[in-house]
């Protein structure tokens, strides 16, 4: 969510709810945690878009990383805006990488940390170009040196500069109606010039509470790298539905090393999932990657004197997946859409089978996205050794 108006200034994060302590409950059920692929790529959830006192959010900069640390994010981007700067007269701060010095200090794990603080973080440095109007409107620069020398009134040469710094450059919110009335995503040439240039590498597809049909097609369309961003203002626990075992909107991002490197060339070959509302959104490939690594069939023999076979199907993702059974294998017991719970089995009795051995099932995994309207469709077989 994108707010320009900020109710409450907090400054210190000893007054918050957000430092109460999760019950055991909550705090395994908030991490965005999810198995190795595969091929033995790890999934790390990152969220590349997030703001405190040092723009328009409402906390200092360690309650940020708390509330990372607590979701289980390898990595977050601080990302204040560069334009916009609704508090400077209160906090005034002629060195702009200031917010993210204090986050970096405050990711350090201490010898005396408890809790989730002994999680490691990577804090990422960024900015949000924040132009009024559309186009270009806002575009975030992750991973960059100096936010300084960001700070120009030509989009041109701040576009220039981030890429010159090695920045990972993304579209975000271009669906926003504050700057598209209509809710609508829609490729602009200020845009389609970035791209060409190679300035331009990903567009959020999800942003806050907010999704968008039109950014997905134009990522896919365009080869942009598929992100989900909380671009949180306020408290992760306002925004977030946590103890009914939601998560924050971020980006699983499918890395072959579990290192800023890493990242950085997972995000530049576009190997990411957004994650939004405990759903899917990316390419095919990497969608089904993410899916069969957390999904798995377990097939037993049949009942006494019956052709029906006991299926055991464990989800050991954070989320919840909703599936449609498609193939010609009908459920003796269940309907053709059931919900297998996060860290749970559920047991379908299929009828009708003649060889246990050769049993497969095919999927429709309806919490995924894997184009406007697509869900994935997976065939699994029996995973026990």
């Amino acid at each position: 969510m994108r707010r320009l108006v900020v109710p409450l200034l907090v400054l210190a994060a000893g007054v918050l709810p957000a430092v109460a302590h999760d019950s055991d409950a909550i705090s395994v059920a908030r991490k965005i945690d999810f198995p190795k692929l595969l091929d033995g790529r790890a999934v790390l959830a990152v969220d590349l878009h997030t703001h405190s006192v040092f723009s328009d959010g409402s906390v200092w900069p360690d309650v940020r990383v708390e509330e990372a640390k607590r979701d289980g994010l390898f990595a977050m981007a601080v990302s204040e805006h560069l334009e916009y700067q609704p508090k400077a007269a209160d906090i005034p701060h002629p060195d702009r990488n200031r917010s993210f010095e204090i986050a970096r200090q405050a990711a350090e794990v201490k010898p005396t940390a408890t809790g989730d603080n002994r999680n490691p973080l990577l804090v990422v440095n960024g900015a949000e170009i924040t132009k009024a109007v559309m186009p270009p409107g806002h575009i975030n620069a992750v991973f960059i040196q100096d936010a300084n020398r960001l700070r120009s009134p030509d989009i041109q040469a701040q576009m220039q500069e981030a890429n010159a710094q090695g920045a990972f450059v993304f579209w975000n919110h271009p669906y926003w109606t504050s700057q598209t009335p209509n809710g609508m995503a829609a490729m602009t040439p200020v845009h389609a010039d970035f791209i060409r240039k190679g300035w331009l590498h990903g567009i959020e597809v999800a942003n806050g509470a907010d999704m968008s049909d039109e950014a997905f097609r134009i990522a896919l369309d365009n080869n942009l790298t598929i992100l989900g961003t909380s671009d949180i203002h306020g408290l992760i626990d306002w925004d977030y539905d946590l103890a009914g075992g939601g998560h924050r909107t971020a980006t699983l991002v499918l890395a072959a090393a579990e290192t800023a490197d890493g990242v950085k060339a997972a995000l530049r070959a576009g190997d990411t999932v957004a994650v939004y509302n405990d759903n899917l959104i990316g390419k095919p490939a990497n969608v089904e990657a993410v899916v069969r690594a957390s999904l798995k069939l377990e097939v037993d023999t049949a009942l006494p004197r019956t052709s029906v076979v006991a299926v055991s199907v464990t989800n050991e993702s954070p989320v919840d997946y909703i599936l449609e059974n498609l193939g010609p294998e009908a459920a003796y017991d269940e309907g053709h859409v059931f919900t297998v719970k996060s860290g749970a089995s559920f047991t379908l009795l299929i009828k009708n089978v003649p060889d246990p051995s050769k049993l497969q099932l095919t999927f429709k995994v309806l919490n995924t996205y894997i184009a406007p309207r697509e869900h994935l469709t997976v065939r699994l077989a029996d995973a026990t050794p």
